[in-house]
């Protein structure tokens, strides 16, 4: 799912503390001969607060089977994120479709200045101090999205040192 990005580590949810965060619950309509069939579509966020996070889209006849489904399916999609003493190592864009996210380290104390579908992200990560912007598209499904692609293209110094083949000290003298 996540092919195009480096340094991504998967992580299995045995022996994770996971909390569920609904971000969003949509009815749909299939038109058919015999008049309208409705269905929901649920997007969940899990994460146990500590650098690991997974989304989810569950769809079903009932809200509460989208929401398990979707609950499921996040389970399957978790992810590490570095975090740097409760905020993002740097700043950093993210872009899906037409929603667009931009996120930058706050100092102690700020607290999560998101909105919506990207503070739920956030949270769900563990991220306690922080600054962000959502452009674009408000669909709560693509702005999930972007929020992880932004998410995914953070790098911790220890992990940019490896990749230039220097020294951790050479990396914040530069």
């Amino acid at each position: 799912m996540y092919q195009k990005y480096k340094n991504v580590e998967t992580v299995k949810p045995g022996g994770l503390d996971l909390k569920d965060k609904l971000v969003g619950v949509q009815r749909v309509t299939k038109v058919t001969k015999g008049g309208r069939a409705f269905g929901f579509s649920a997007i969940v966020v899990v994460g146990d607060e500590n650098g690991v996070v997974g989304h989810g889209l569950g769809k079903s006849k009932e809200v509460a089977t989208a929401i398990a489904k979707a609950i499921e399916d996040a389970k399957k999609n978790l992810i590490r994120i570095p975090l740097n003493k409760g905020t993002v190592p740097h700043e950093q864009k993210g872009k899906y479709g037409g929603a667009r996210v931009f996120f930058k380290p706050a100092s102690q104390g700020t607290g999560v200045i998101a909105g919506g579908a990207v503070r739920a992200v956030l949270e769900s990560v563990g991220v306690q101090d922080v600054l962000s912007k959502s452009q674009g598209s408000s669909n709560p499904h693509n702005v999930v999205k972007a929020t992880f692609d932004a998410l995914l293209q953070l790098r911790d110094a220890g992990t940019i040192a490896k990749q230039r083949n220097v020294s951790l000290e050479k990396v914040f003298k530069g």
